[in-house]
């Protein structure tokens, strides 16, 4: 899970977080975030454990101190750096869903469908593009697919789940899909 180390400005985006988090854990799917215990991470992990999930948070040590660790998980894993961080997510995760979230989480997103993109990794990525938050990374997307220099396949299914069971392995193509609120 990619998402915001503060809620923003909508509650909405908290009240998303909650509710992707109960959606994977009824459907018996672990979590993996960035560890914090703030924001919309903090709702993730909060919702997750309560609906008596399993959450894996990943935080780099200098982070420690910045971002307030999130003592509650089944896990909390500490790395050296951010790049360690990222490399730890992927490795423990099966997919990938992106929520509302500020640079980090646009830099994890784009670094996660790069990596696709290059056959890295065959594993679903979501975007949960509540009240329109992604589109215009959307649309940027179709803009770089329509100008020849991305290779996507783009779905729109209505929930985080469906969309991460439906995803069929693909090699050597970037896959993006965007679940609707």
């Amino acid at each position: 899970m990619f998402c915001g180390s503060s809620t923003g400005t909508s509650p909405a985006f908290t009240d998303a977080a909650a509710a992707v988090a109960r959606e994977l854990v009824g459907a018996g799917l672990e979590i993996v975030y960035g560890g914090n215990a703030r924001g919309l991470m903090g709702a993730l992990a909060d919702a997750a454990m309560e609906a008596g999930g399993s959450v894996t948070g990943v935080l780099p040590t200098a982070l420690f101190e910045v971002e307030m660790p999130h003592r509650g998980l089944t896990h909390l894993v500490e790395v050296g750096s951010m790049h360690e961080r990222k490399q730890r997510m992927y490795d423990l995760a099966d997919g990938f869903v992106g929520l509302p979230g500020g640079l980090g989480t646009l830099e994890e997103v784009a670094e996660i469908a790069t990596w696709s993109q290059l056959g890295v990794h065959d594993k679903p990525i979501v975007l949960l593009d509540l009240d329109g938050f992604w589109s215009p990374l959307l649309g940027w997307l179709d803009r770089a697919v329509d100008a020849g220099f991305i290779r996507a396949s783009v779905a729109r299914p209505v929930e985080v789940v469906p969309a991460l069971r439906a995803y069929r392995h693909r090699r050597r193509r970037a896959v993006l899909t965007e679940a609707e609120t």
